[in-house]
């Protein structure tokens, strides 16, 4: 979806006169393109470019910039390139731009909120639901992708470039596709293997959600705009004909297809669209954007503003759901204090009289507010209110209780068997729907505080450094000191397999540990099982080398567990490396919702411990993974961890979080402090490498490697919980 304004006048002619200069440059040469064989990697070898037959001034434009770069074999790009006659809308019927399977032509604002959420949207029943017709010419575009999709799938090459015949080429472009090329090929002698590769495109206002695959190649969730150039593989065609029918414009509808593709997209849009053409496209979503309030695609992220509709109460009976709508309003960038016989004594106070400064903006099923319902009314207007209910259609007692009292009160009956919870909970709060399944919580029950967190602070030592900012996470404050609780009965009594060992290492157990061949945006290495070793009795070297291995000039090592495990404590000996640039870490982690609990030294700086907590919201599978510097604390250690092994520890339930080096609490968090603690299995790592944060852990020292970790040992006692 194109939505930039082309240009006028005096400022098309400058316009068009940058885009001639360009090509007085040196031409490009792309070695991504060219003839595959045998004995080298796959390469683009054909370019389809999607033009129609009445706009012949495009096509020319487009070789123009075709013939500016060259591929592997030093001829222009024009000798791989095949026009495609594009559908004109002009030129046919409604009826038979979708006759057949291939296009449906109706579409909902909630499909549209799927790709672009809208914070400032105001959804209500009608308008998500609604049916949006395509217009004809995005019909005529949909129609014209389609068939270039199939041209792919019944031709001899591996990957095509598909254009739109509106673009121009970046001057980097080559370099940067060829980077990217390279890191998805890590010199295995295999092809990429991705289904999409998007060279164009426009992210969502805020960006689109991600994980970043290499320095150059990203993975969207969803959040990606246009479809004028992107490389597709004989395999990814087959996939989205087999996807069809395209429900929507094609660029909308696509993203509802991520989960089920390989996608992938350069870390920058190397290929723009030219702003002096009118564009012949007319947007079906306008009218309605513009209807609810939203221009041009504006609003905020979901996590950038706070919600507008609240503060949110919420109560129920006991197995009615409430923990699972607790969750879902943290997906929803509410801050959730949930499940408690009662609020910290500053937070109540501040409830209740209506004062500002309160840590929350939701409170679900918190006994000591069951009864205050019209006095929450007086002192918060649009306060909204939920009463969950285990049965469609039925109240039980509790919820006719609570009803009972609620005169006057904006309320909402949830389900737990609805199967449109997420609908129900988006338009009584003015919502963007969620991209992830209504979470499945177990109701915890209300937790009893051991003593208010006001009065009695729990050992918290050390240096607070710069953190994210995020829903999930309080502000640093004199004042807050968290939520203290016991730990709830349910999960005490709740079944799963204990496991405990006390792992020497005196040889790698392979049921038990992974050595990882992988790397992450931010590690300068590639680890590789090769750099570590089995001491002579007993304990692992982890090495990291200066190692030329194409998509890093280093290489490292780190052990993972197989299993997965939720709550326990984690035990390891360590003697860390003392390299400036290195980092040693110890640590739980999982992706989907990315959650970790760290314990790292960085070379720098090894008489000191950094502590950390990335926190996420949602259920097995939900895409959060907001935030890149968690909440880190420095802690003092009194010695040097680079010259002599310590035993450190980890010990993680649901109400706290202990971190101990030989065997005393240096530091603990408890919920809200300043995260809520992490719920979901996790797996557990250890690991050396060199980072690209020299603010982390300074500048890499790389005349001093190879540099070595030593791991004595690694012991845990925790409950195992089997892959979902």
């Amino acid at each position: 979806m194109n939505l930039s304004r082309s240009l006028l006048g005096f400022t098309k002619s400058l316009y068009r006169l940058g885009l001639g200069i360009r090509r007085l440059l040196p031409r490009q040469r792309s070695q991504s393109f060219g003839p595959s064989d045998t004995t080298e990697h796959q390469r683009i070898e054909r370019i389809y470019v999607i033009n129609l037959d009445r706009q012949p001034d495009r096509w020319s434009e487009t070789g123009k910039e075709l013939r500016h770069i060259l591929d592997s074999s030093g001829a222009d790009l024009t000798t791989r390139t095949v026009r495609h006659s594009a559908l004109d809308a002009r030129s046919f019927t409604r009826h038979s731009i979708h006759d057949g399977d291939d296009i449906n032509p109706s579409y909902t604002l909630g499909d549209q909120l799927f790709v672009e959420p809208q914070p400032s949207a105001l959804p209500t029943r009608l308008e998500l639901n609604r049916p949006i017709e395509m217009s004809r010419p995005e019909m005529a575009v949909a129609r014209s992708h389609i068939n270039v999709w199939r041209r792919i799938a019944e031709g001899e090459h591996a990957y095509a470039l598909v254009l739109e015949d509106d673009i121009w080429f970046h001057q980097g472009f080559a370099r940067s596709l060829d980077r990217a090329w390279r890191e998805m090929d890590p010199g295995s002698g295999k092809d990429p293997r991705f289904d999409i590769l998007y060279l164009s495109y426009r992210e969502v206002k805020d960006g689109a959600p991600k994980t970043f695959l290499s320095r150059s190649v990203f993975r969207p969730l969803r959040g990606l705009w246009f479809l004028s150039g992107y490389v597709l593989s004989r395999d990814g065609a087959e996939k989205l004909l087999g996807l069809l029918p395209c429900r929507g414009p094609v660029d909308l509808w696509i993203n509802h297809q991520f989960d089920r593709l390989d996608v992938r997209a350069n870390r920058n849009s190397v290929i723009s669209q030219r702003r002096d053409w009118r564009s012949t496209n007319s947007y079906s979503i306008l009218p309605i954007l513009t209807r609810i309030g939203v221009l041009d695609g504006g609003g905020e992220s979901l996590f950038k503003i706070r919600p507008s509709e609240g503060p949110v109460f919420a109560f129920g009976a006991d197995g009615s759901g409430l923990s699972s709508l607790s969750m879902a309003l943290s997906m929803l960038g509410y801050r959730c204090c949930s499940d408690l016989e009662d609020l910290p004594n500053t937070e109540s106070r501040r409830l209740l009289t209506g004062r500002a400064g309160r840590v929350f903006d939701s409170y679900i099923n918190v006994g000591s507010m069951e009864s205050q319902a019209q006095v929450l009314l007086k002192n918060f207007p649009r306060a909204k209110f939920f009463i969950t209910t285990k049965h469609v259609g039925i109240l039980d007692d509790i919820a006719t209780m609570f009803l009972g009292g609620m005169d006057g009160c904006d309320v909402a009956i949830l389900p737990a068997k609805a199967t449109n919870r997420w609908q129900i909970v988006c338009e009584h709060l003015r919502r963007p729907p969620a991209v992830s399944p209504f979470p499945e919580i177990e109701d915890l029950g209300q937790r009893r505080l051991l003593n208010d967190a006001d009065e009695s602070r729990p050992t918290d030592s050390g240096r607070r450094r710069r953190q994210d900012k995020s829903p999930w996470i309080v502000e640093a404050s004199n004042k807050w000191r968290g939520i203290r609780t016991g730990v709830p009965i349910k999960v005490t009594t709740r079944r799963g397999r204990r496991v405990a060992f006390d792992d020497p290492l005196e040889n790698l157990d392979e049921s038990r540990w992974l050595l990882r061949d992988d790397t992450f945006v931010s590690n300068l290495a590639l680890f590789r099982p090769a750099n570590l070793e089995i001491r002579t009795g007993g304990g692992a070297l982890l090495r990291v080398r200066s190692e030329s291995l194409q998509v890093r000039d280093y290489s490292a090592a780190a052990i993972s567990s197989r299993d997965r495990f939720q709550f326990g404590r984690f035990e390891a000996v360590i003697r860390a490396s003392g390299v400036p640039g290195l980092v040693t870490g110890f640590f739980l982690h999982r992706d989907s919702p990315r959650n970790e609990i760290d314990i790292e030294i960085v070379g720098s700086r090894p008489k000191e411990l950094l502590v950390n907590v990335f926190y996420n919201p949602g259920d097995e599978g939900a895409h959060y993974d907001y935030g890149y510097r968690g909440t880190p604390t420095t802690i003092d250690l009194g010695f040097n961890a680079s010259e002599s092994a310590h035993h450190f520890a980890i010990e993680w339930d649901p109400s706290e979080i202990r971190w101990l080096v030989d065997q005393e609490v240096v530091h603990r968090r408890v919920n809200w402090q300043p995260t809520p603690i992490p719920q979901l299995p996790m797996t557990l790592h250890v690991n050396t490498w060199p980072t690209r944060s020299r603010e982390l852990a300074g500048r890499l020292a790389s005349r001093r490697l190879p540099a070595t970790t030593l791991v004595e040992s690694i012991a845990v006692d925790a409950t195992f919980t089997p892959p979902p």
